[in-house]
């Protein structure tokens, strides 16, 4: 079902985006000729399609969410950069994929705060660990970064310890002296992460996310930034405080985002990719993140199955596709697209991007944005 009137999938925001001159942001330099120009770009936003997003950064390559893995990503020539966003005890948004900061930092290296580690209930899921939200940010300021997951990335583990927990608000001062000295915007793609239940504690997300982005000019429709969480009513409040692009994520088909549930609203995510799903989607954002698996669906074997309609009913209703994740290591790839029996070797990435790419998805996010951008690179060439 086509959106009443409504622009192109790749036009949406294409003239704001596009108009004034594409002038850049918060001091981050002016656009590029590409980006004025529109050519090149999929006409909407000055980005090449398919967009590649480095997923928290390059973490593929350095641990997530530090200075390092998202210069690596910007280095690497990723079109945007992944930053999820917690809080701290006193109400700083610091960049970490989740609260519990267990695997993620040297916490737990730390005797001054032993007696902080805990078990909670984030989303229905009782944890056990340390948490954002129990530090100040000059004591979670006291941690060092590391490896999330080294079973499968021990080469990453190089670095643990060489970077802090960044802000968010570093990142944007990063973004913007990065802006300056390559002449260009830096585009950023930012999560709310856990929003009920940070309200639920008095931390709420969206009001200090939307005066960062007021304060570093990244509000209005042709911001260099996309919004995006799991909890669309995390994007409709955002709605209200800024004009900044939005994106609303979706896990798995069978699914249910966490406010719906808190809500008793029943619908799944299978009801929000039908077409009037993605027509309520759209009254409030610009676009949808769901789950590979919803692009294409694997088989019982694990295998990539048919592509589903997803694609072509979520562009009739005017909105982009970023879909997540894609990553170089055979655990992570479709089986079909494994090489060997070792489970953390490379197997066949540009084969699996190749098949997404031919869905017709707008982007993707990568923990190898180098990967991804070679691969965009054949596709683009192949049409």
């Amino acid at each position: 079902m086509e959106r009443e009137q409504k622009p192109g999938r790749r036009a949406i925001l294409g003239a704001a985006a596009l108009g004034a001159g594409a002038m850049a942001l918060g001091g981050a330099g002016t656009a590029t000729a590409a980006e004025a120009s529109g050519e090149a770009s999929g006409k909407g936003y000055g980005l090449p399609v398919p967009t590649v997003i480095g997923h928290r950064g390059a973490s593929g390559y350095r641990p997530e969410h530090t200075l390092g893995s998202y210069q690596l990503a910007l280095d690497l020539g990723a079109d945007i950069i992944e930053q999820d966003l917690v809080p701290t005890k006193d109400g700083h948004l610091v960049c970490r994929h989740e609260n519990d900061i267990t695997a993620t930092t040297d916490v737990s290296a730390h005797p001054e705060f032993a007696d902080r580690k805990t078990t909670k209930t984030v989303d229905g899921t009782a944890l056990t660990g340390w948490f954002t939200e129990d530090f100040t940010l000059a004591e979670l300021k006291t941690l060092r970064a590391k490896e999330r997951i080294p079973g499968n990335r021990q080469r990453n583990t190089l670095y643990d310890g060489r970077w802090e927990v960044p802000t968010f608000e570093e990142v944007l001062q990063w973004a913007e002296r990065e802006g300056r000295k390559r002449g260009r915007r830096i585009w950023l793609y930012v999560e709310t992460k856990h929003p009920t239940y940070f309200r639920k504690l008095g931390l709420g997300l969206e009001e200090p996310l939307a005066k960062l982005l007021r304060r570093y000019g990244r509000h209005k429709k042709d911001a260099a930034l996309f919004l995006q969480s799991f909890e669309p009513s995390s994007i409709q409040r955002l709605r209200k405080l800024v004009d900044t692009p939005a994106v609303v994520l979706l896990s798995t088909i069978n699914s249910r985002p966490w406010d719906f549930i808190e809500a008793n609203d029943p619908r799944t995510v299978a009801d929000l990719v039908k077409p009037e799903g993605l027509k309520w989607i759209a009254s409030y954002a610009q676009g949808i993140g769901p789950d590979l698996s919803v692009i294409i669906p694997r088989t019982a074997d694990g295998k990539l199955g048919t592509p589903t309609s997803v694609v072509k009913d979520a562009h009739a209703a005017g909105l982009v596709l970023h879909p997540y994740t894609m990553r170089n290591e055979n655990t992570f790839l479709p089986a079909d697209f494994r090489r060997g029996t070792d489970p953390n070797a490379y197997g066949d990435a540009f084969g699996a991007f190749k098949k997404y790419f031919e869905t017709g998805i707008d982007g993707i996010f990568s923990d190898n944005p180098d990967t991804a951008l070679l691969a965009a690179e054949d596709f683009r060439k192949s049409r």
